[in-house]
């Protein structure tokens, strides 16, 4: 069904596309701007011809093809291709959610030898992080020791 309307979906848009170019045009065009009334900007009163009539349907029927086949369900069955494509990717590994406020752990990293020599009033591990642990989340921030907060400026 779904291929089916497509396919009148595009047989109309190429006939809406040779009648639209097989009409004459109104003339003037930009340079009807420059006064005049209505009937120079608009065009005026013509003759309605076959293909104005049928211009107006190819565009009336695009239009309803367009909305149906929005609400037409494409077709349920894949091909032979999606279906190797879809057997041929890894699915994805699958993660515990980390409790909040803990930041993630290699464990497969090796720890790294302290090689520089450590201030005597050191209190951190040989083996530890340097710096502040992280916050957990929503809880919040304070400026580091010693710094001040950022001020605004002056005018």
């Amino acid at each position: 069904m779904f291929a089916f309307l497509v396919t009148l979906l595009i047989l109309d848009a190429l006939l809406l596309s040779v009648v639209v170019l097989l009409q004459a045009g109104q003339g003037g065009g930009l340079a009807s701007l420059g006064g005049g009334g209505t009937d120079t900007v608009l065009g005026g009163r013509q003759a309605v011809t076959i293909l104005t009539k049928l211009s107006w349907w190819c565009g009336g029927i695009f239009l309803v093809l367009s909305l149906v086949l929005s609400l037409v369900p494409r077709g349920g069955s894949s091909s032979a291709l999606e279906e190797r494509l879809r057997a041929a990717t890894p699915a994805a590994p699958a993660q515990a959610p980390l409790p909040i406020g803990q930041s993630p752990q290699p464990s497969t990293a090796p720890a790294a030898p302290a090689t520089e020599p450590k201030a005597a009033g050191s209190q951190t591990a040989p083996g530890s992080k340097s710096g502040p642990a992280p916050l957990p989340l929503g809880a919040p921030t304070k400026p580091a020791t010693g710094t001040s907060a950022p001020q605004p400026p002056k005018k």
